[in-house]
């Protein structure tokens, strides 16, 4: 089992990222920036010769009643195609409303309308593209009106329907526990079914703690991490998400530290529970794998 972390890149952090690829597994790219761009698509390709490369979505609103436009996945087909990333993630999210953009991912009510709506999307998505996105859970200010289910249940509901695996945001969790209250939100999610992870940090906004990306991730984070890494069975790639006040490159790179020594606190955990239990490691393959 191989565990990696790496950083979202970000044009400010380009150069500190190129200086350190080799304290770098993995480099998440978000797609959008480079549809319809061809400038940009040499660029990628020229980083993704030099380091593993993943994409990352975050306007395809796979997470609403509406149809995904089909136009949006053939350019994630696209850029696919020219990439061969490792995989590819969108967030479960709605972002639009008709022709209106909200500016911003907006969690659904959590129905079974909206679950349905969402495996269909996601259905569309592994014909045209080739393969399932990961799917990512979002932080909300606002838990959702007229909602019949809690988020861990629309997950775990959401990624049975569609036969999805996770891409688990672990302070998008953490915020969404502190903010509404749901306890063992970690424990009642399918962990069999992830395979990437984002950390970061945020900030107390009133009453509320907002995911920002403008802070280092808190000690919460790494905990969660650490209990992660412990009960899933899965390689996990670990990405740095950061997306202004950045600190210097030093200080980045001990962050991916910090998230290594927790997952390898986590997976001696594991390793330490399986010789008592004499339970054999169960590795399943992930479905969101590119061909």
């Amino acid at each position: 089992m191989t565990d990696r972390v790496g950083f979202g890149w970000r044009p400010e952090l380009a150069a500190g990222i190129l200086s350190h690829l080799d304290s770098i597994d993995v480099i998440e790219v978000i797609a959008d920036d480079y549809f319809d761009h061809p400038p940009r698509v040499r660029a990628l390709k020229t980083l993704a010769a030099q380091s593993t490369v993943v994409l990352h979505g975050i306007a395809l609103g796979m997470a609403s009643t509406s149809p995904v436009d089909p136009k949006r996945l053939v350019k994630m087909a696209r850029l696919v195609e020219q990439i061969r990333p490792e995989s590819w993630s969108e967030h479960l999210a709605f972002v639009r409303a008709g022709d209106i953009e909200i500016g911003h991912l907006a969690a659904p009510p959590r129905t079974r309308s909206t679950i349905d709506a969402t495996a269909e999307n996601l259905y569309q998505a592994r014909k045209i593209v080739g393969a399932l996105p990961l799917v990512e859970n979002i932080a909300t200010l606002i838990d959702p009106p007229a909602s019949a289910l809690d988020e861990p249940e629309w997950l775990s509901q959401t990624l049975h329907a569609s036969g999805a695996d996770m891409l688990l945001d672990l302070h998008n969790l953490y915020a969404n526990s502190i903010n509404f209250g749901i306890e063992n939100f970690l424990a009642r999610l399918p962990l069999h079914r992830v395979h990437a992870v984002h950390i970061s940090g945020g900030r107390i906004v009133g009453e509320r703690l907002l995911d920002d990306h403008l802070h280092d991730p808190p000690d919460p984070v790494y905990d969660l991490l650490a209990q992660l890494a412990e009960k899933c069975p899965n390689p996990l790639t670990v990405i740095l998400e950061r997306d202004g006040s950045y600190p210097p490159m030093a200080q980045l790179l001990q962050q991916l530290d910090r998230a290594r020594s927790a997952l390898k606190k986590g997976r001696h955990e594991r390793s330490q529970a399986g010789k008592i239990s004499g339970d054999p490691l169960h590795r399943p393959e992930s479905a969101c794998a590119l061909p």
